[in-house]
């Protein structure tokens, strides 16, 4: 019998590839759109958002598995991520608990791991500690940076390496995913016999991360260019984001809130919350990935 999946943030970045690995694999997914979409083999459109019950209703009944991607990653009104990332998890479960479906298969971030620096990793931990306490059968995923083609967010560097300087935060490790895997993850886990009441932190396969100056370097090989990847203090970070925000308005990449959990020194994903292998393995380590990224880019016109 074909396994139906419930999607949220099916449009977003990383729903997109997860909707292209879960049509390969041949299963069946309802998927929420704020918009109107083109017709997609293999999913079905549900018009709504994470704060309309009726929507949510249509979408996870008769669902054996919700997926819920969908989240506000950065925003200049700080409110926001208690309205997307809180309590629009909640909402995802209580219309779960009305349809009697299951198993929750949530994506947090590594954020959450650190909630005093970011409103965005605090609204994270709050979302993780309600699917927690929900009685559902969940598993919760905290992906570390995740790049791939379509990315708008690590693009940056791509963009900025093609000129040859990567500006840094403070000096530091992370760990890094390319979307793909991710969305391999996230369907391993939607499941009857995955793993559940559990929380993995997934990577490239990279022990220890990688530094920043590794990957601003292995970013410029992947464009081309060797480059000046200077650490830059909190204090010039945060006079940069104000600069974005003067420059780019709402649609500023650098925030205030980005730079508190920028300039921690430490996120890398931890050995003991790595993901069975048995359950899933990375297939995509850091240079290929790039490699294929930055391809990507130059293909689109991007770079």
């Amino acid at each position: 019998m074909t396994q139906i999946l419930a999607i949220t943030g099916a449009t977003g970045f990383v729903g997109g590839s997860v909707l292209d690995a879960a049509r390969e694999q041949g299963f069946e997914v309802r998927a929420l759109t704020r918009r109107d979409q083109a017709p997609r083999e293999g999913a079905v459109w549900v018009n709504g958002t994470l704060d309309d019950a009726e929507a949510l209703a249509e979408l996870v009944h008769d669902a054996d598995t919700v997926i819920h991607i969908a989240g506000l990653t950065n925003t200049p009104n700080l409110a926001e991520f208690e309205t997307a990332n809180v309590i629009g998890t909640q909402n995802v479960i209580a219309a779960m608990k009305q349809a009697g479906i299951k198993r929750l298969v949530f994506v947090s971030s590594l954020s959450a791991r650190e909630p005093d620096l970011s409103a965005y990793g605090a609204s994270k931990a709050r979302a993780e500690t309600l699917v927690e306490a929900s009685g559902l059968d969940w598993t919760t995923v905290r992906p570390p940076a995740v790049y791939g083609p379509r990315d708008t967010d690590m693009f940056e560097l791509f963009r900025s390496a093609k000129f040859g300087i990567v500006p840094l935060p403070p000096r530091g490790a992370t760990s890094i995913i390319h979307v793909d895997d991710l969305a391999r993850l996230l369907l391993a886990l939607a499941g009857p016999v995955a793993p559940s009441r559990v929380l993995y932190e997934p990577d490239d396969g990279r022990e220890g991360g990688w530094s920043h100056t590794e990957l601003a370097h292995a970013i410029g090989k992947a464009v081309g260019r060797k480059v000046f990847a200077p650490n830059l203090s909190a204090s010039v970070l945060e006079i940069a984001a104000r600069a974005d925000k003067i420059l780019r308005g709402d649609k500023a990449k650098l925030t205030a809130d980005r730079v508190g959990y920028m300039c921690h020194p430490n996120w890398v994903a931890r050995s003991q919350k790595a993901v069975p292998e048995k359950v899933w393995q990375p297939r995509i380590h850091g240079e290929e990935g790039f490699a294929a990224t930055a391809k990507w880019y130059r293909d689109e016109g991007w770079l």
